[in-house]
Order: structure tokens, then C-alpha cells, then sequence
């Protein structure tokens, strides 16, 4: 099994010394920077090459720079997407957000982890789980989204968040760690 295989497996496996996943990670950061020096006001080419570095992107999308991942084809963003600057996605498992998502400035979202035995860290060994985004869903600045963790529908995320597990729908979560404080009714 590669590297690449144990990864999508939800495996254990060695990103640091594997060249198949190097040489991906090198070409997708060559298309961040490209993005990242575009003008604003030159939408046609920041267009192109969003959808060039992500593996499905909807129609309306907007990322502003500074935007940095790690492969990009694991990154699935829907209808309306918009995520201001600083939005950093470590996309080793998929990453898929729904439609109409807004993600405030410096947020990150990390399908990476270690092991927590030092000489399997040391070996360069992590494992990676999906994360989830419902549709109309706001995540504040600074927001951190850790492994494996689903945020449900409807849902707002408050500022400097830390969210370490599962958000429901319609709820509004905050803290380090992330817990729900209210949920959010119908008018």
C-alpha cells in the first residue's frame, strides 16, 4: 500500500519522505503563490486558477489572498463560497463545504494530526480525517478547525473558535474548545 493509499485509508502514513506526495504538495504551493501575487482586479485569471488548485468549486467563489493548501484536489467548496484573507486548509483527507459558507480572516482548517507516541512523530508518521462544513454556515476570524470534525447547517462559529468536535445544525458555538451556546431558531 502507498503512502498515498494509508493517507485515504485514514491510516497512519509518512508525508514527509514519500516523493509521490512531496511532488504534489510542491505543485499545488507553486499555484498558491501564483494566486496569491494576482491582482485583484484581474478576476478572470484568479477564476482560473482557484478552480485549477481546488478539486470541485461551484460557481461563485472567492477566496482572498493570502490562500495556502496542501494538495488542493481534496479541497470541495459549494455555491457562494466566499473565505477572506488568510485562509490556510492542511487538505491531507477531504475538505468539503457547502453553499453559501463564510469564513472570516486567519482561519485554518487541518485534516492533519500526529500520533500522540513520540517515535511514531518522529518516524514522520500522521494520519488524516475529513472535515465537514454545512451550507450557511459562518465561521469568525480566526477561527481553527481540527480533524475529523463536521459543522452542521445553518451554524455560526464565534471568533478565535477551537473546534475540536462535531457542531449540530443550527447552533452557535464558541470557545477553546468549541461548545454550542445557543441554537438558532426560525423567525
Amino acid at each position: 500500500m502507498t503512502e498515498k493509499e494509508k493517507c485515504e485509508a485514514g491510516l497512519l502514513y509518512n508525508a514527509n519522505y514519500d516523493q509521490e506526495l512531496i511532488n504534489e504538495r510542491i505543485a499545488v504551493k507553486d499555484l498558491c503563490l501564483e494566486y496569491n501575487q494576482l491582482k485583484n482586479s484581474d478576476a478572470e485569471n484568479r477564476s482560473r486558477l482557484i478552480r485549477k488548485i481546488l478539486g470541485k468549486a461551484r460557481e461563485h467563489v472567492c477566496i482572498e489572498p493570502n490562500f495556502w493548501c496542501d494538495y488542493g484536489y481534496n479541497i470541495e467548496v459549494g455555491e457562494s463560497f466566499y473565505a477572506n484573507h488568510n485562509l490556510t486548509i492542511l487538505d491531507c483527507a477531504k475538505v468539503t463545504f457547502g453553499d453559501n459558507v463564510f469564513i472570516g480572516p486567519n482561519c485554518s482548517f487541518y485534516t492533519a494530526g500526529h500520533p500522540l507516541d513520540a517515535k511514531q512523530r518522529n518516524e514522520g508518521l500522521e494520519y488524516a480525517h475529513p472535515i465537514i462544513v454545512g451550507d450557511n454556515v459562518w465561521l469568525g476570524g480566526n477561527v481553527v478547525v481540527l480533524p475529523g470534525v463536521s459543522i452542521g447547517n445553518n451554524s455560526v462559529i464565534g471568533a478565535g473558535s477551537v473546534v475540536t468536535k462535531d457542531i449540530p445544525d443550527n447552533a452557535v458555538a464558541v470557545g477553546n474548545p468549541c461548545k454550542v451556546i445557543k441554537n438558532i431558531e426560525e423567525n
